[in-house]
């Protein structure tokens, strides 16, 4: 009796939470800008499916060029981010630790590109580390919290000697999270290939940078090139980002590109001058303080205020999504081919980074939330609805047979309803910080004025914003854990492969 009231009340106390998360997304619905401007979107999206049917590479040395850069971009800083992440878990029971693997990866990778862009140029360096600093803080993470999870009996039953406490932690911790985390750095790999991606959209040469030329001039038979370019390469990863493989790729690429830059110590002093926030560095009056105040305060409630009412949006409709689209690779639903397609459609929507569908719907819908609102549903959606699928599999049949309708209503959801929200507020930090960085494209977030302020060179603005978003993300990630550990405890297990495996993705292939 007790058991069964327990679960009354916890199935009450999540029926409650997602009420209110829903009725905060509607409210939000009311102040969201969320307008179509392009005449004819319809138009566009023909072109564009006509383009997709017709892939054309322009230029073959261009399009290897591209290639090399993203494979090498992508390979220098998983490799160098493996060995800082690997470092810092190896003391991640530290605060000091623990907090600088968080500042670290609550900055998004965009914006660590624009800072060093302006200190190192377009150039190998920037790009390797805006991948190397992120994703070390988040490796730190996910390591340290492998090397935690992992039986603590071998350890206690060897004896450390004195002075051997490495030797101690290489043969009896290390051995038993090897495996996870050589997996880990696998889905890593697919990551930072996709930010080397997105990295091109600001300037860098990779295949994103020839997908926002394409797209941009309308010639979407070379967009579509592109597209299918990065989707082999991150399809062909299980073939080819093995262990037995990497230690020869892994030099290869710092020989193909040597980490270079453009910079010289007049610059470096002059940009480190500039982060100085104006009022000291020129020694203004208090009015003129007092007005660059106001100015900075108004940027960062506007920004603020857009990136949390677009995030709470996509977050519930991410859900919504996430539960549909589940059903498209359940086996209580599908099976056979359709089963292999509705899998593979999921597949591919969470391969393509938010920018680009974003881009891509700014195309065909013209500037507003809503782009962004869609892009970052499809992606996180995708990737939710994907594992809740897989997930779904573990379950025994419904015991009663019926309609899809009433099998989806009644069995699915209240059966997969924990691991559901769990994924969920796991995404949250995620969204928050996708759309703080999305602002970049014309939305008003904070990345929209972060990337103003370092347009006019005013670098001190840019970098008091950056800590705002960072502020942020760290906070929606503080909440999304209190609530997890609050309304999901029954769960231990999905507590420890959402946080472990972050964004829930699962590498089945071993690294050989």
């Amino acid at each position: 009796m007790t058991a069964a009231t327990g679960f009354l009340s916890q199935s009450r106390s999540l029926r409650k939470l997602t009420f209110y998360f829903a009725l905060i997304a509607l409210g939000c619905m009311a102040f969201a800008d969320i307008g179509i401007s392009t005449r004819s979107p319809a138009h566009e999206l023909a072109l564009m499916g006509q383009g997709l049917l017709t892939p054309r590479v322009n230029d073959w040395g261009q399009w290897l060029e591209a290639v090399t850069y993203t494979v090498t971009f992508s390979l220098q800083g998983v490799s160098l981010a493996t060995a800082l992440g690997f470092v810092f878990a190896a003391y991640y029971h530290r605060a000091g630790v623990r907090f600088v693997a968080a500042a670290l990866r609550s900055v998004h990778e965009v914006f660590w590109a624009l800072i060093f862009i302006q200190v190192f140029g377009i150039s190998t360096l920037a790009g390797v580390l805006a991948i190397v600093l992120p994703f070390s803080g988040t490796m730190a993470k996910v390591f340290g919290e492998q090397l935690e999870e992992v039986d603590s009996r071998p350890a206690r039953a060897v004896e450390q000697p004195r002075g051997g406490r490495l030797s101690h932690f290489f043969y009896t911790r290390l051995p038993l999270a090897l495996h996870a985390m050589g997996n880990y750095t696998a889905y890593r790999m697919e990551c930072a290939i996709r930010t080397s991606v997105v990295l091109g959209f600001i300037g860098l040469p990779t295949i994103g940078f020839h997908l926002e030329t394409a797209l941009r001039s309308g010639d979407y038979s070379a967009a579509s090139a592109m597209l299918f370019t990065l989707l082999a390469l991150l399809y062909s990863l299980r073939f080819w980002f093995r262990a037995k493989l990497l230690w020869l790729l892994v030099p290869l690429s710092f020989l193909v590109r040597p980490l270079s830059a453009e910079w010289s110590g007049d610059n470096l002093q002059q940009f480190l001058r500039d982060c100085i926030p104006a009022p000291l560095r020129e020694d203004w009056g208090l009015e003129k303080t007092q007005r660059w105040l106001l100015w900075l305060g108004e940027q960062v409630g506007n920004g603020l205020g857009n990136t949390i009412l677009l995030a709470q949006i996509v977050l519930v409709l991410t859900g919504l999504l996430a539960l549909l689209a589940s059903t498209l690779n359940s086996r209580h639903f599908v099976a056979g081919w359709h089963r292999r397609m509705g899998d593979g459609l999921l597949l591919v929507l969470r391969s393509l980074p938010e920018y680009l569908l974003n881009f891509i719907f700014l195309i065909v819908l013209g500037p507003s939330m809503l782009p962004a609102i869609l892009a970052m549903t499809l992606h996180n959606g995708a990737i939710i609805g994907h594992l809740l699928g897989r997930h779904s599999d573990e379950l025994a049949p419904a015991v009663m047979e019926s309609g899809p309708l009433c099998r989806f209503t009644y069995f699915y959801i209240p059966t997969l309803y924990q691991r559901f929200l769990a994924y969920c507020f796991y995404r949250w930090e995620i969204i928050i910080r996708e759309t703080a960085m999305l602002g970049i494209l014309g939305i008003p977030t904070l990345g929209f004025y972060i990337d103003s302020a370092f347009e006019f060179l005013r670098f001190d603005v840019a970098l008091l914003l950056i800590a705002v978003s960072a502020i942020l993300t760290l906070s929606a990630d503080a909440l999304s854990r209190h609530l997890r550990q609050r309304f999901l405890a029954s769960d231990l297990n999905l507590q420890k492969r959402a946080t472990g495996q972050h964004e829930g993705e699962v590498w089945t292939t071993q690294p050989r």
